[in-house]
């Protein structure tokens, strides 16, 4: 854990973003006090700006350690653009479109000029082979031809002309990654400044509120309960005699195994990593990872010596499964899959002679997003009309969520009516009070349906209802020709929906779109279905915030929290944001109610609280909630023993967690 909460530490875990009790004491190596101390004083140096040299809260000194640090920083974060341009971009392709004249070669091998290409790519500067690299910001030019290369500072000078040396507005704009220049910064300097103030004491010795009990428990507090606190403690135990040193451990005496703020010897292994799984690695090649049995493993040594697992198309799983090719795999379950393996089976089952199916409910579910910024009435996305803008959409969606989910899944999915998955015991049910379809309700709150209506019947209610959602939004409609002539301010006659279907219209909710579109073209609503062959232009156009509405799946965890998706700090560009909330939902009540949640571990209670939540994101119209799919992972009847297989394969617990008893026939 201390490896994971060292001030160094660069990987993905998340464990230092937990409250734990003297964590922020230990990585800053300053006391509560000081912290804060020294935190005031770079807030009023900040403050001031970059030319004060005298003010209220801080000395000349500190106010220049306030903003040489930002500086840095600052640097810092364009050479992470540099290095990143320089990972996803240097090809041929770029480098003719970008500097033609140059090779790849010539950028590898020179900083300077991998530099100028960052710049060119990142749109800091345009490149002329007549007239050199121009850095549009402050109009400085450099002779590339001649051998006058840019260096980073001079990349920096351009940002802080371009941003008018405003470090936040570059940050929300050009960032690099997540780590904020100016948080950053911040965090340095009260590190330096605390550590050399005399009343620091020599440092802080360990993180007050993790305890080791005996060789096998520990305890873990933290500052206030947090539900989903636990799920960041499910970390790997990794071996302190190859990660670190034990002639540096002794728990007693504040030693965890390597020096403070140093952790090469866990980076110098990155690229040997060393596990206690039930199989080691031994190679990897044409597609095959080959593993071989750990005779050391703690739950005892596998009872199959060697397991290959190759990279495949989907569409070869099944059939390798029946000529041998393979002895397992989890194709998507689709319902030409589900029918595939029945007519491989001779009794027509999923489970038959030749091949065994077992299905989970996947972590996660499927829905269609609106973007709140952008499909609005006027400036306010939280308006009424704007509410009921969303809505008018929402609700004939919503009515061909059954066809098109049936059509493409078959029994392997089914439709839900809020944005969580059936996996989540947060998920509301049928027989719960206040349970209802989503967006089954006209603009005054009459349901649009009955029991006895049909699917055309249902679909056709749902445009009527649209319409009366589009009329009290302000939209202006045609008696005469059924059609809506014009949209009020801030609001348009078309919109564009994204969906990832390969150019080809494979998506599960391909058909809930192109059908809405052209529902809602009889009404003279344009509903622009654009079928992406690149999935990655989805996910830029989401970080960028440009789309309209989208098709997607999320991916749940364990605990139901929210945060991470419906807070509002967390829409993309917002500093220290998650990135994760492309619906631009921004709600006090909401953010109360998801951080309330947080605050108890009564399941009734969090349930309750959730599902407030839940309706507050449906009224919003922000998201349909479309389906649950099942997962499935088919293997051989003929060779694999069926009967060692993990029993009770859950969401939670799949085949490989027992793969030691795993055996073949």
């Amino acid at each position: 854990m201390y490896v994971l909460l060292d001030p160094t530490y660069s990987g993905s875990a998340t464990l230092s973003s937990l409250n734990i009790q003297g964590l922020q004491a230990y990585r800053t190596q300053t006391s509560d006090e000081l912290y804060d101390k020294y935190a005031a004083v770079w807030d009023a140096a900040y403050a001031a700006g970059a030319d004060a040299t005298s003010g209220d809260g801080f000395t000349e000194e500190q106010h220049t350690a306030v903003w040489d640090g930002i500086t840095t920083e600052w640097k810092a974060d364009l050479q992470a653009i540099v290095d990143s341009v320089i990972s996803d971009y240097l090809t041929d392709d770029y480098v003719n479109t970008a500097m033609p004249g140059f090779t790849v070669d010539q950028i590898t091998n020179d900083p300077g000029l991998q530099v100028a290409f960052a710049s060119v790519m990142w749109n800091f500067a345009t490149y002329d082979e007549s007239t050199g690299l121009t850095y549009t910001a402050n109009n400085t030019n450099f002779d590339l031809a001649g051998g006058t290369y840019p260096t980073i500072d001079d990349m920096y000078a351009a940002a802080y002309e371009a941003y008018k040396g405003d470090p936040e507005a570059y940050w929300d704009t050009e960032a690099a990654d997540d780590s904020s220049v100016v948080s950053v910064a911040k965090e340095n300097f009260i590190v330096a400044a605390g550590s050399a103030d005399p009343d620091n004491g020599g440092g802080v010795a360990n993180i007050s509120g993790i305890k080791k009990v005996n060789d096998y428990e520990m305890t873990v507090t933290t500052d206030g309960f947090d539900a989903a606190a636990i799920y960041q403690l499910a970390i790997q135990v990794a071996p302190l005699h190859y990660y670190g040193d034990t002639a540096k451990y002794d728990y007693d005496n504040n030693q965890f195994g390597f020096d403070f703020g140093d952790l090469s010897s866990v980076q110098d292994k990155t690229a040997q990593p060393l596990g206690a799984g039930a199989y080691t690695f031994d190679r990897y090649e044409n597609k095959i990872v080959y593993f071989e049995a750990n005779p050391n493993y703690y739950k005892g040594e596998p009872k199959i010596k060697y397991i290959q697992f190759r990279e495949m198309n989907d569409s070869d799983k099944i059939s390798g499964v029946i000529t041998g090719t393979i002895d397992g795999s989890d194709p998507s379950f689709t319902l030409d899959a589900a029918n595939e393996i029945k007519q491989d089976n001779s009794n027509g089952e999923l489970v038959g002679d030749k091949i065994t199916t077992y299905t989970v409910d996947n972590l996660g579910y499927g829905y269609i997003g609106a973007n709140a910024a952008n499909v609005k009435v006027g400036d306010d996305p939280a308006s009424e009309q704007s509410k009921d803008l969303r809505k008018a959409f929402a609700t004939v969606l919503a009515a061909y969520r059954d066809v098109s989910i049936n059509s493409y899944y078959g029994d392997a999915a089914t439709v839900i009516n809020y944005p969580i998955s059936n996996t989540s015991w947060a998920a509301p049910q049928e027989s719960d009070e206040g349970y209802q379809l989503a967006y089954s309700v006209d603009v005054d709150g009459n349901p649009i349906y009955t029991s006895s209506m049909t699917d055309e019947e249902k679909q056709a209610a749902a445009l009527q209802a649209a319409i009366g959602y589009f009329k009290a939004a302000g939209y202006t409609f045609d008696d005469a020709t059924g059609k809506f002539t014009a949209a009020p301010e801030g609001a348009r006659l078309e919109y564009e929906v994204l969906i990832p279907a390969d150019g080809e219209g494979n998506h599960p909710s391909f058909n809930i779109v192109s059908d809405t579109s052209a529902a809602l073209a009889t009404i003279g609503i344009n509903f622009v279905v654009n079928d992406l062959s690149n999935s990655s232009v989805l996910w830029d156009t989401l970080d960028a915030g440009t789309q309209d509405f989208w098709c997607a799946a999320w991916g749940a965890t364990i605990d139901p929290d929210m945060y991470q998706i419906y807070y509002s700090s967390n829409i993309p560009g917002v500093e220290g944001s998650s990135e994760s909330n492309h619906y631009h939902i921004t709600d006090s009540d909401l953010d109360s109610l998801i951080m309330e949640a947080r605050t108890s571990d009564d399941q009734t209670f969090r349930k309750t609280t959730y599902k407030a939540a839940l309706d507050i994101i449906l009224d919003w119209a922000v998201e349909v909630p479309v389906y649950q799919r099942l997962n499935c992972n088919i293997f051989s009847t003929e060779r694999v023993n069926i009967s060692t297989l993990t029993p009770d394969i859950t969401t939670f617990w799949g085949w490989m967690s027992e793969i030691e008893k795993l055996e073949l026939n």
